[in-house]
């Protein structure tokens, strides 16, 4: 979806509540080891998921999409705002009444004392990315199972939750900014980069197990290696900074799409855009601006004002002219005039961003927005809202318009009854638009396919396979 509302298992750039059943799963008789496992939340959340799932796998544990069959019951939480925290106890709810053995961990973790009131009967609370005191609960009251090694084999890229030809890299853990709207620090703490070797070792490793597009996730992609002064370390016998523009030039090296998220304005942005240029790595950025009056964005401590983003993305495009932007935004935080929202949808028509995303700003306990002032009535919001999604649609059917006629890489993501539906460099899996090829079954999930395009509506794209 080019322009869409954020709703609870609704997929988004920020931390929106997806259920996912754990992939993998076995219908093998049930030695009294399996595992059911239910992930909630954004991206990063699922790599948390896959993470664990992985070690499960490791030492011999089987995994199960369904409630029924399993020994006990893992559900990774998200809490990044009202309705996801709702959809996660609900979640927790749904497990405890059809399993009654339940784990929980992630996001929601650090509100132990409320999952514990509403669900008393809970085996366990954690908290983000706590993998190793994930294991030793389950451990407390699933017996770990003799593994046989030469038997019970584990992918080398471990256990993924996405489809075979994409994954999600995460390269940092936690955030440094402090906005006013957002509690993420406070659940997964400061900026915590990861190695670049191990960064690197693990793109390595999912490309080898046929990963075709690589989707570099954290909560500030910006940011990579701050926390550590971008120290030097090594990667297959060379020096690489951990840093994000050095990162970006060794995965270029692996031939994969490679896509960036969560990207804040920072000055060295600049130096990332000439290497999608000279197409290393995808032109695509997804930069959460949230707003573009200053004043708003002083109260949300978020950095930049329009004046200098507008200036910095006119840059960008005359560097790189196929450059995609996706960004998402807040209508109606605490103290937003109408004059400001007018200077939010004056900004909208001259950046004329290709995907975006918009909520209604909603109180979260914890952030500090909620001490704010002249929060706005719950029916200005929502005027607010459509008004906003009526502008950026008709930027969306003129963008998607002027596609028609022209050629495009295709990564195929499935194949049913109506034909293929895959991808451009355009669009992110789940959160952007689709290509669909009607009555085009001559190929299979991750092939990659030239095709031009023949149709657009506000959000999608039709095209044909262009013969070799």
């Amino acid at each position: 979806m080019t322009v869409e509302t954020f709703t609870p298992k609704q997929t988004t750039t920020l931390d929106i509540p997806v259920k996912t059943l754990a992939a993998n799963s076995t219908s093998a008789p049930n030695t009294g080891n399996r595992i059911g496992f239910v992930s909630l939340g954004c991206p990063k959340n699922l790599v948390d998921s896959e993470r664990i799932l992985t070690q499960l796998r490791t030492e011999g544990y089987d995994v199960t999409n369904s409630y029924d069959d399993a020994d006990l019951v893992i559900v990774n939480t998200c809490g990044f705002i009202d309705s996801a925290v709702q959809e996660s106890l609900e979640t927790i709810g749904e497990a405890l009444a059809a399993n009654g053995k339940v784990l929980v961990t992630g996001c929601l973790g650090v509100k132990k004392d409320e999952i514990v009131e509403l669900h008393p009967n809970v085996l366990g609370v954690t908290g983000p990315h706590a993998y190793d005191e994930v294991l030793k609960q389950v451990h407390l009251h699933v017996e770990k199972p003799k593994h046989n090694p030469l038997m019970d084999l584990v992918p080398d890229h471990g256990v993924k939750l996405t489809p075979k030809h994409y994954a999600y890299l995460k390269i940092s853990e936690g955030c440094n900014h402090r906005c006013t709207f957002c509690i993420i620090p406070s659940m997964r703490g400061d900026l915590d980069s990861r190695p670049i070797g191990d960064v690197l070792d693990e793109a390595q490793r999912l490309v080898n197990a046929g990963v075709k597009e690589l989707l570099v996730i954290s909560q500030d992609t910006s940011a990579y290696g701050v926390d550590v002064k971008h120290k030097t370390a090594f990667w297959d016998g060379m020096p690489v900074k951990t840093h994000m523009q050095q990162l970006c030039e060794e995965l270029a090296k692996q031939g994969v799409w490679v896509r960036l998220h969560y990207v804040y304005p920072y000055p060295h942005v600049d130096d990332i855009i000439p290497l999608m240029a000279e197409g290393k790595i995808l032109p695509y950025l997804d930069i959460p601006f949230q707003h573009a009056n200053k004043r708003i964005l002083k109260l949300m401590k978020r950095p930049g004002s329009s004046d200098k983003v507008l200036e910095r993305i006119a840059k960008w495009r005359e560097i790189c002219p196929e450059l995609v932007i996706r960004s998402t935004f807040i209508v109606g935080f605490p103290g937003e005039t109408e004059e400001e929202f007018e200077e939010l949808l004056d900004f909208l028509e001259e950046a004329q961003l290709d995907r975006v995303g918009c909520f209604k700003y909603s109180p979260v306990e914890g952030a500090k927005a909620n001490d704010l002032p002249d929060h706005v009535p719950e029916d200005v919001m929502e005027d607010r809202l459509q008004r906003f999604m009526a502008v950026q649609a008709q930027i969306s059917a003129d963008k998607l318009q002027a596609r028609i006629g022209q050629e495009y890489l295709i990564l195929i993501d499935e194949v049913n009854t109506e034909g293929a539906v895959g991808r451009s460099y355009m669009d992110a899996p789940e959160i952007d638009g689709k290509v669909y090829l009607t009555d085009e079954f001559d190929v299979q999930p991750g092939d990659q396919v030239w095709v031009q395009i023949i149709h657009a509506d506000e959000h999608d794209v039709w095209g044909v396979k262009v013969e070799d």
